[in-house]
């Protein structure tokens, strides 16, 4: 069958190839084409793509005349080349103006899209300017970057096509492109929503006035919020097609350009500043696509009725929206719509029966809503191939005509309330079926038998059934050829045997998690890009145990996690051959030995790098490069020795654990020089010595956690460090009584992100925390030998939520700035030489719960007002010893703390998602 498509793709090339017999391609064209070719490489991996892809210049040979190549289209009567047409032909190296393809000055048309191509060809102005005839271009998904030369547009005046989506073009978007008055269709795409390119307010509206042949227009991620929206008013009533999703614009959109008459798609997407009302009435236009989602709308109440006059439509995405209560019955003479999308819309209830009865439905997306219905009371239009319901309320057991659905190709039910046993014979059924996720039904569970071996799922690539109730390895999936395994967080015990994973060698993502396994007898192989193993019994050495080296693809294996298993043994130096590593974690494992020179710069895409709570033992390398290292775990080991000046080479450092060690060695000061350093853990080593001169010059902006506690500083405090931790400075964002925002969905599935820990230790209680830096503040420098008075300083720190100073000889009274910290949640000063009276200040403090200020030399009365009447009277922990009164108070009762840690645990550091299915 390959074969055979194979074969029809060179035919339709071939097809739109010319040979002339009377009129050959010129030699000086054929030269060009050739030098071009050379120039250029082809990446012959690109055939495991999603496109399909053929590298069309290897049929360029210098004894065939190039009009009969592949690509090639010459003029019928003078053999000039007219058109090329190499898009998807595996293509890649640089092109720049001075590139010979640039002398063919006949050209009509020119497609590199979808290549791996990259270069500045159209920043300089000798490139295409003299392409006069040239009538189409597209560039379109490739990597070509710099700027937009604005004579260049003010020569190809002949243009009607031009697509230079999905690049890596910068700057603002010439005026002169307005120039183009026979464009009819523009594609100026930006690839993640990075806004690399933008329109000012002039230039666009000049394009909206000159450009009145245009029918399609597309600039997503284009940056746009200095355009006035009015200027839309200007575009031509020819436009058939317009999408302007994620350009920050802002305002109310005019909604007159819904009447526009030839207007068959608009897409307004993901503009959270954009106000967009449809109309009300006398609305019945040709309009097949709709999108007005996540942000877009600005609606509130709910789905507007109007919908239902659209009788054209074939998509609507709505997604994003507050719209609220259940959906209205507007679809009943909606019989041409075939993709319905309404996810995160606050929506419940039940399901309006017209929507389910609209035969040509092919995508149904509801997810991230609470709808509260029995899934068997629910009945899919046959032509589903869609299905995304989840992060609902649908409960009950799974409906066996699900199971009949013939054209599903895509089938999500995860975080739902659903119950009851698949079965291999039931999914055999579904044999379109390309991914299945049904994780977070925590009553779902699947069958394995005898029988099992007899089905196969040729089209299925993605399976998610983490969270279920699965208590052995589903052995119906070994003949598939599947991309994406997640079977996490069940019960599966024992070993997986080389029978049972047969297929594996196509996995791109396995996460076999928080189980029970032993071991592995079937390695995944040479497309491996992720592997989560954490928190199972796996014993043995690290790479015997799951990997096979000899059959990986170092180049794109990037997520290597096994923490929390029975791993002995060194740490092997092959591992560095994993060269484009993004993730590593093998912490919580029994491993002992040295840390491998080579593991500081194994890979350039390396974020983390996790290997506490081992046994490694000798110094940490020294051998640390510029590289994306962000995130560095290597606490509670043996480590001896210095903390390695290499480190000051990871620019983009944001984590460094190295508490509970042996190191030795004065304050790091020079790892000021990390512009991103948020959080630093140097706690319970040998650090000795006075911070005062090493830190007085340093910056540290960026810190929001600082632990120096458990070692052997002396000296003062320096007021400098306070003045310089200006993030600690900034007013707090959000209010104690509120669960910080993290930009997820508090019921989102979250076992397919990665996650960090760090500890903090309050009121002698040792708590280890999954927090988010940018929200939980912090600085710990108990138990040490710091003396002095403790600098007023340390007020200006407003987004502190938790301060220890304990167990030091710090003299002199407590500063009344303490006053400042309106964030403060919990406050240790206890066991130092203090004296004075409390701050009267202090009694302002309204979220303090955490509160020691024993075994000092305080005198005077107990503070009154806010936080401190109310200390005998909430769940806190309060402990004062007040000499001269001999008044002791000690209330331990832990309520409150269990708030702050229930919230802690419910943010999150890192958002990797693992593998590419998240």
């Amino acid at each position: 069958m390959g074969s055979l498509f194979m074969v029809l793709v060179l035919m339709l090339h071939l097809s739109w190839s010319f040979s002339s017999t009377a009129h050959l391609c010129l030699p000086h064209q054929r030269a060009a084409l050739l030098q071009f070719k050379n120039s250029i490489s082809i990446d012959y991996y690109c055939g495991e793509d999603y496109y399909v892809e053929y590298p069309m210049t290897e049929s360029w040979n210098k004894s065939i005349d190039c009009c009969s190549w592949d690509g090639v289209k010459c003029d019928e009567l003078t053999g000039h080349v007219i058109g090329i047409d190499l898009s998807h032909s595996c293509l890649t190296g640089s092109l720049f103006a001075n590139n010979s393809l640039f002398r063919l000055h006949t050209l009509q048309w020119l497609d590199l899209s979808f290549n791996y191509l990259y270069g500045s060809p159209l920043e300089n102005t000798t490139s295409l300017l003299h392409f006069h005839g040239l009538r189409r271009l597209n560039f379109a998904h490739n990597y070509f970057g710099g700027t937009l030369s604005s004579e260049l547009f003010s020569q190809l005046v002949s243009l009607t096509h031009l697509n230079l989506s999905a690049n890596d073009f910068s700057g603002l978007i010439p005026h002169q492109i307005s120039l183009l008055s026979s464009l009819v269709s523009l594609d100026l795409t930006v690839l993640n929503n990075t806004m690399l390119t933008a329109f000012d307010g002039q230039g666009f509206d000049m394009l909206a006035r000159n450009l009145t042949k245009l029918r399609y227009l597309v600039l997503d991620s284009v940056y746009m919020s200095d355009v006035e929206l009015t200027s839309f008013l200007n575009l031509s009533s020819s436009l058939r097609h317009l999408s302007l999703c994620y350009c920050r614009l802002h305002g109310e959109f005019p909604s007159q350009l819904f009447y526009l008459p030839n207007l068959k798609h608009i897409g307004l997407g993901g503009n959270e500043n954009l106000t967009v009302y449809l109309p009300k009435t006398n609305w019945t236009s040709g309009l097949e696509s709709l999108d007005i989602s996540y942000g877009s709308g600005g609606f509130r109440g709910s789905i507007p009725p109007i919908i239902g006059n659209l009788t054209r439509l074939i998509s609507i995405d709505l997604s994003g929206n507050w719209f609220g209560g259940q959906i209205p019955d507007v679809f009943e003479n909606l019989n041409r719509l075939t993709s319905l999308s309404l996810s995160t819309c606050n929506l419940g209830g039940l399901l309006p029966v017209s929507m389910l009865n609209l035969t040509k439905m092919t995508t149904l997306d509801l997810s991230y809503n609470y709808f509260h219905v029995r899934m068997d009371r629910i009945q899919m239009p046959s032509s589903i191939q869609n299905v995304d319901l989840r992060s609902n309320d649908f409960y009950g057991p799974l409906p066996n005509y699900i199971f009949d659905l013939v054209s599903l190709t895509s089938l999500h039910l995860s975080l739902n309330n659903l119950s009851g046993v698949v079965e291999s014979d039931m999914l055999s059924k579904l044999t379109n079926l390309q991914d299945i996720d049904l994780s977070g039904n925590s009553l779902v569970s699947l069958s394995t038998s005898d029988k099992d071996v007899n089905y196969s799922f040729p089209q299925l690539k993605a399976v998610f059934f983490s969270s279920c109730s699965i208590r052995q390895f589903p052995n119906f999936f070994r003949t598939s050829k599947l991309e994406f395994l997640d079977l996490s967080n069940n019960m599966i015990s024992g070993g997986i045997s080389k029978w049972e994973a047969e297929g594996w060698e196509e996995l791109i993502g396995l996460n076999l998690s928080h189980n029970f396994l032993t071991s592995l007898e079937q390695f995944p192989g040479k497309r491996l890009e992720s592997l989560d193993l954490r928190s199972n019994l796996l014993q043995g050495p690290v790479l015997s145990t799951c990997l096979n080296l000899q059959t990986l693809n170092s180049q794109l294996f990037r997520e290597f996690l096994i923490s929390e298993n029975k791993l002995t043994g060194n740490i092997p130096a092959s591992i560095c051959s994993l060269s484009s590593l993004t993730l590593l974690d093998l912490s919580r494992n029994s491993l002992s030995g040295t840390i491998p020179e080579c593991l500081g710069n194994m890979s350039y895409d390396l974020h983390l790098i996790n290997l506490q709570m081992n046994n490694l033992t000798g110094k940490i390398p020294d051998s640390f490069v510029n590289n994306e290292l962000s995130h560095l775990f290597l606490n509670n080991n043996q480590l001896e020795g210095l903390v390695p000046q290499s480190l000051a080479n990871s620019t983009k450092l944001e984590i460094l654990n190295l508490g509970n060690n042996k190191l030795t060695d004065r304050f790091p000061h020079w790892l000021a020089s990390l512009p991103s350093l948020q959080v630093l853990i140097l706690r319970h080593n040998r650090f000795r010595g006075s911070l005062s001169r090493s830190i007085a010059s340093s910056n540290f902006s960026s810190l929001r956690m600082i632990d120096l506690s458990g070692n052997e500083f002396v000296g003062p405090l320096p007021t400098k460090l306070f003045q310089n931790l200006r993030a600690m400075r900034q007013k707090p964002k959000w209010r104690s009584s509120n669960l910080p925002f993290d930009g997820y969905d508090d019921r989102e599935y979250t076992d397919n992100y990665y996650q960090t820990f760090v500890n903090v230790t309050t009121k002698s209680l040792e708590i280890e925390l999954l927090k988010t830096t940018a929200i939980f503040v912090s600085l710990d420098m108990s138990n040490n030998q710091f003396s002095g008075q403790i600098p007023e300083e340390v007020g200006l720190l407003l987004s502190l939520q938790m301060l220890n100073f304990s167990h030091n000889n710090f003299t002199g009274p407590i500063p009344a700035s303490f006053g400042n910290l309106m964030a403060l949640e919990s406050l240790d000063l206890s066991s130092n030489k203090l004296s004075g009276r409390i701050p009267s200040q202090m009694s302002k403090l309204t979220f303090l719960a955490v509160l020691n200020l024993s075994e000092n030399n305080l005198v005077g009365p107990i503070p009154h007002g806010n936080q401190f009447n109310t200390f005998d009277k909430i769940p806190t922990s309060v402990t004062w010893d007040c000499v001269a009164y001999h008044c002791q108070s000690n209330a331990t009762t832990m309520g409150r703390l269990s708030q702050l840690h229930h919230r802690w645990q419910s943010t999150r550091i890192l958002k990797y998602p693992f593998g590419r299915w998240s």
